[in-house]
């Protein structure tokens, strides 16, 4: 499979220049997916540079890089400085995390990932995981539902589905994608029909797959395993995920919560490399719509 028809990289440019690659630096693509930022990032190594690429979909290693300065890892990104220690790393002169869902996800009807399929009710990025979105719209409460829509889909009928949801239920388990889309239809806008609903199947998306709790993980452990002078460059395609970064690279704690010195100096263990989000260009979201969300932060770890 090629790294086109699984997923277009966004930012390809920005997010290299980003983490400002040193050719004997060790390097981990927390988000493997297709290869292409990772081939983008070989490139720039010599023959002494190394990277892990990470991926907890199995998909993913079909992809894998026929490369002795590669290494494939088949694990969520949450576990990253476990496996930064495994396999013997002091520590990381750069960190890339592309939170978004490949093409390959969205195409795979029986992933249960698009409103476009009438498929299974998936959405497992671990198939191996026991959470899925048929169960979660099972098991969860009225109340439990309306705040994964509202939450993850900022969704503003986001109480109405969750009620409705609960409703259909009664009359027997919701298993299918097209279930799910014919019980909403009646709070969805038709003028915002298909953001509306892609909204709702990324809101059970993220929940099936914790990703925010990962991506907690994930930005905590990024100071532990970065070299002072290493870049952690991040793209998001959600503002709960940007707003979370975006706190973590000001102050280096989730909250937010910005620290000073006896001096009142903004005591903080980053530079912000790009005081402002970057976002695609016209030029590529003409290319690749999908880039048009798409929001890339970069910090250097102080020294």
């Amino acid at each position: 499979m090629s790294t086109t028809s699984y997923h277009i990289p966004a930012l390809l440019t920005e997010t290299i220049n980003g983490l400002n690659i040193k050719e004997d630096g060790v390097y981990v693509d927390v988000t493997f997916g297709g290869g292409g930022h990772s081939r983008a990032i070989l490139d720039k190594l010599g023959p002494k540079g190394r990277l892990l690429g990470m991926d907890q979909d199995l998909d993913a290693w079909g992809n894998r890089l026929d490369d002795s300065r590669f290494t494939f890892v088949h694990s969520n990104f949450s576990f990253l400085k476990n496996f930064v220690r495994y396999y013997g790393i002091d520590g990381v002169d750069g960190l890339l995390a592309d939170l978004g869902v490949s093409f390959h996800h969205f195409d795979a009807s029986e992933r249960g990932f698009s409103f476009r399929h009438d498929s299974a009710l998936d959405m497992r990025m671990n198939t191996k995981s026991k959470l899925d979105a048929r169960t979660v719209l099972a098991t969860y409460s009225e109340e439990e539902l309306a705040s994964v829509l509202y939450l993850y889909g900022e969704l503003k009928q986001s109480r109405r589905m969750a009620s409705a949801i609960v409703k259909a239920r009664q009359a027997g388990e919701i298993s299918t994608t097209g279930q799910l889309v014919e019980i909403i239809a009646p709070y969805i806008k038709r003028s915002q029909e298909k953001k509306e609903l892609a909204q709702v199947f990324q809101a059970l998306r993220i929940e099936v797959n914790h990703e925010i709790d990962a991506l907690k993980r994930l930005l905590e452990q990024s100071l532990e395993v970065l070299k002072p002078g290493g870049r952690l460059v991040v793209i998001t395609y959600h503002s709960l995920e940007d707003r979370l970064v975006k706190n973590f690279m000001r102050s280096g704690n989730l909250e937010g919560k910005i620290e000073k010195d006896f001096y009142g100096r903004v005591s903080t263990p980053w530079k912000l490399i790009n005081n402002k989000v970057i976002t695609a260009s016209d030029e590529e979201v003409e290319r690749n719509p999908r880039s048009r969300s798409a929001k890339l932060r970069i910090a250097e770890k102080n020294g």
